[in-house]
């Protein structure tokens, strides 16, 4: 997978910056940040660079140094808020009153998961993998993030270790399905496993009754 290259990668000069603390500048970055990640959704990590991100943004890379640092810097950021809007997405799906056990919260899950920008989001699981030094944190914080809403959809009664297992069961189980899914394209058996999953939360919701 090519990301970005060392002719891409160039420090930023001096003269760009980033301004901390002013409100029209962190809006003007959030602004440019949405629009590179609107870019992401739609056309992948793949050949990822500052200058095909300044184009989605409608400005130019010597901008986008002045609120990043770099091109490395922008990506992962990019990511974490596709990452933010995807589980979003998935804990609200959960909410619904349709989902009342924990079995069917998880199934509504993973239809968001499934979702048309999980291909993109999971691409981030390979440069994790491939480039730890530059990309852990984007392994780290996925779990970090998903961990303590998939402990909300357990069933309230149960102690804190209980929900912590199984919470940990669920978030490896469908990154497996995930990681599957991307890389052999077998829908059917992954759904399959899905459903398995689902069985065995009722089963252990059951027996804790």
């Amino acid at each position: 997978m090519t990301t970005t290259d060392p002719a891409r990668t160039d420090p930023p000069r001096a003269g760009y910056r980033r301004s901390a603390g002013s409100p029209r500048g962190e809006a003007r970055r959030r602004e440019l940040l949405g629009r590179v990640a609107d870019d992401l959704a739609v056309n992948g990590l793949v050949d990822f660079s500052l200058r095909r991100a300044a184009r989605a943004a409608g400005t130019t890379h010597k901008v986008l140094l002045y609120y990043f640092d770099g091109a490395d810097d922008l990506l992962r950021q990019a990511i974490l808020q596709l990452r933010e809007r995807r589980i979003t997405t998935a804990l609200a799906a959960a909410q619904e009153p349709a989902a009342r056990t924990l079995a069917e919260r998880v199934r509504a899950v993973w239809s968001a998961l499934a979702g048309e920008q999980s291909r993109v989001l999971d691409q981030a699981i390979g440069l994790t993998m491939y480039d730890p030094a530059r990309y852990a944190e984007l392994g780290r914080t996925a779990s970090e993030r998903y961990l303590p809403g998939l402990l909300q959809l357990c069933p309230e009664h149960w102690d804190e270790r209980r929900k912590l297992e199984v919470a940990q069961l669920i978030m490896a189980t469908l990154r497996g399905f995930i990681v599957e899914w991307l890389t052999s394209g077998d829908t059917t058996g992954v759904q399959a496993g899905v459903e398995a999953l689902a069985r065995a939360l009722d089963r252990e919701e059951a027996a804790g009754t």
